[in-house]
């Protein structure tokens, strides 16, 4: 008499068995088309590292919360952009070159959410709050049944030509900026969420099964899984293998058990009273050896920003095989143990096996069901049916349902850092002679900030004609410590350390540091900040909490800014002056009068730009005001006045001698303003002038400006009394 046989994996391919033979072979049919028997070769974690862009490249299916690297399914050729920075008013001007690339990544064959973070060549391009690290456009296509074709794509390819690719998520990035990634599209991946939070393994394999899998009990939580792979039978086999769950085989679809539940009681007695020999149910127990001694499992750790996590178990005894399993799941370290550890135990459970000999009425125990044998302990799967001369053979193996909670750690996390940018904080000011260069045009300076600590760089735009036009300046410099004052100095003398007044200022954020420095080092230039008009240094900034700081120990009207001395105000701006962190802009002698304006805009950044405006008055390129004005009134009521004249390029007066002249020759203007009659003017070719006496009938106001090459400077002035009053 013929006989058939059917096995758990049996029923995968061949067909569940029902509560009769005719109902098991009615549905062979939809088992052979759903777990047709290829290779069997699941998913992998290797496949989601890369991003790919090859015809016939599978598209998994995400549940949960994944990381996936996708697949470019279209792009066009990088765009170059030309642009020249500067020029006009007789500046010279500066062409770069920049390149953009548009591109559309395929990320899951099933509906998603939202997309998180992503990751280009390992760094974040947006984080987790949104926010974009490099500048482009971006679209998300959630993957509906109806959804539209790319707008993009559709005036790329043309009207009806562009696919809508429904049923696919997909993002498209419009013009994303290559600088950053070698003037080449980058490998991204991408965190999908595809579902509000964790999923079952029995929800994937009931959704992947398209009703040939009824809902199961299984309980094993993923925060998210990629379902890849040559079928889903291999799917399925993975997930089972890893929570310990199996198939039993329905008249109708297959039910997933898993654990303890109820249980068919196989009674020894029936049998020895319905079989020819009337013997007990067999046991039958493996050598130890055959069952793996340790277990790998690999898979995506949430915690590791999904890169891929490891955990072992072992276990006593003899045997030297090692079995690995990989699991393209997001688990945490904690649950992947606990899930080796269970895989484990069941493989070491399973070397016990039960053979039962049960009458023809018996047929509806089927492969799958749970059981328990008269007279043996435990629960029991029957593995394998067979009938033959009306005899039904059982073969059984251990129910193992699982192990203790593990505690485990997923090793030392080297995460992306992900730091908000925020928007940018702009101040452009006309520099002054802060170096030993002799210059010969004015220069602005440009120092630009974020108010978070990810702010990198912003492009820049500057007018000079109150913004009829806009020429592009090209980008920031690297961000500058600056902020506002909120506590503004009173007055103090330029020639003494001010130990009397200090500054509070508010740093743009509370990652922004500012440091301590004695004397040799502030005469080596350090601290240096510009203070609304005023340089100033200081020696010492204590922290206040959060981004704001007191700055004393003043040294004020450095490099020739005393005259901004008395007007401070709060609100102003406090730029910290770091040669690497100002974007310098070399002006025309015809920008001197003018104001400039310049807009700064971030990556990211929705709103308005950032605007500064900086008078342009030639400070940087005339001698500073002369030091040291004196009056010494004579014996014949003559006054004899006395300065020193000061250099642009002498600040250091390192061999002690005279400061180096910095201008084509030595001039002075000296203004005499009496209180009553008329001004006059007198030049002089060297310092020191004697007023005569008969001047003085009334009180003088004197003015004396150093004559440099490209104009006066700034006056030192002093008041005399008349003959009589003094």
């Amino acid at each position: 008499m013929a006989t058939m046989v059917l096995t758990v994996a049996g029923t995968l391919i061949g067909g569940p068995v029902g509560g009769a033979i005719g109902g098991m072979l009615g549905n062979a049919i939809d088992r052979e088309i759903l777990f047709k028997p290829k290779g069997r070769e699941g998913p992998r974690l290797s496949e989601l590292k890369l991003q790919t862009s090859s015809y016939g490249t599978q598209i998994p299916k995400l549940f949960g919360t994944m990381r996936v690297a996708g697949s470019v399914i279209w792009a066009t050729d990088l765009i170059e952009h030309r642009s020249t920075t500067g020029g006009g008013k007789g500046r010279p001007g500066t062409t770069n070159y920049s390149y953009t690339a548009s591109f559309a990544v395929a990320l899951s064959a099933r509906a998603i959410l939202s997309v998180g973070r992503i990751w280009a060549d390992g760094k974040l391009l947006r984080g987790a709050g949104g926010d974009w690290k490099a500048r482009t456009g971006f679209r998300l296509h959630l993957g509906d049944e109806d959804q539209a074709a790319d707008p993009l794509i559709a005036a790329a390819e043309g009207v009806g030509m562009a696919p809508a690719h429904r049923g696919i998520a997909y993002a498209v990035f419009e013009n994303l900026e290559l600088a950053d990634f070698g003037n080449r599209i980058p490998s991204l991946t991408f965190e999908v969420r595809a579902d509000t939070g964790a999923v079952s393994a029995g929800a994937v394999l009931v959704e992947l099964a398209g009703g040939d899998v009824a809902s199961g009990d299984t309980t094993t939580a993923l925060a998210g899984f990629s379902a890849h792979g040559a079928s889903v039978r291999a799917v399925a086999e993975t997930l089972a293998g890893a929570t310990g769950a199996w198939f039993r085989s329905d008249a109708g679809p297959l039910a997933l058990l898993r654990g303890e539940g109820e249980a068919a009681a196989l009674d020894d007695l029936s049998v020895r009273a319905r079989t020819r020999e009337g013997g007990a149910g067999r046991r039958a127990i493996a050598a130890a050896d055959s069952a793996p001694r340790t277990l790998t499992l690999t898979h995506y750790d949430p915690a590791r920003e999904y890169q891929s996590g490891m955990q072992r178990a072992g276990r006593p005894g003899a045997g030297t095989r090692e079995a690995r399993l990989e699991l393209p799941a997001a688990i945490d370290a904690g649950a992947a143990k606990t899930i080796a550890e269970a895989a484990l135990a069941r493989m070491d459970g399973e070397r016990e096996r039960r053979s039962v000999s049960m009458g023809w009425d018996r047929i509806g125990v089927r492969p799958g069901e749970r059981v328990t044998i008269a007279g043996t302990a435990g629960l029991w799967r029957v593995d394998r049916w067979s009938l033959e001369a009306m005899v039904l053979q059982l073969e059984c193996v251990r129910v193992n349902w699982g192990a203790p909670a593990a505690v485990a750690s997923g090793g030392r996390v080297l995460a992306a850092a992900d730091v908000t940018i925020g928007e940018t904080v702009l101040h452009a000011f006309e520099l002054p002679a802060i170096d030993e260069v002799l210059s010969s045009a004015p220069r602005l300076a440009i120092a630009a900030a974020g108010t978070g600590a990810g702010w990198r760089s912003a492009a820049l735009l500057s007018s000079v004609d109150d913004g009829a036009h806009w020429t592009e300046e090209g980008a920031t410099a690297p961000a500058a410590v600056l902020g506002e004052v909120v506590v503004a100095p009173g007055v103090g003398s330029a020639a003494l350390e001010d130990r009397v007044n200090a500054i509070e200022v508010a740093l743009a954020h509370d990652a922004m540091l500012l440091g301590d420095a004695d004397a040799m080092a502030l005469d080596a230039g350090a601290n240096l900040a510009m203070v609304g008009e005023e340089l100033v240094q200081f020696a010492r900034a204590a922290p206040l909490g959060g981004a704001r700081w007191r700055l004393s120990g003043l040294w004020r009207g450095r490099r020739g800014t005393e005259a901004a001395i008395g007007g401070h105000a709060a609100g102003e701006r406090f730029v910290l002056i770091d040669a690497r962190a100002l974007a310098v802009r070399p002006l025309s002698m015809g920008a001197i009068g003018s104001t400039f304006r310049v807009l700064a805009q971030g990556v990211g950044e929705s709103g308005d730009a950032a605007e500064s405006e900086a008078p342009i008055t030639g400070r940087g390129i005339v001698p500073p005001s002369p030091a040291h004005f004196g009056a010494e009134i004579l014996g014949d009521g003559s006054v004899q006045l006395n300065w020193v004249r000061r250099s642009r390029i002498g600040w250091r007066w390192s061999d002690g001698m005279d400061a180096p002249l910095g201008e084509e020759r030595e001039r002075y203007r000296i203004f005499v303003t009496p209180e009553e009659g008329n001004a006059w003017t007198v030049e002089l070719a060297a310092p020191g002038m004697l007023l005569p006496p008969e001047i003085r009938t009334s009180a003088l106001h004197v003015a004396v400006r150093q004559s440099g090459t490209h104009g006066l400077s700034l006056p030192a002035t002093l008041s005399l009394p008349a003959i009589g009053d003094a």
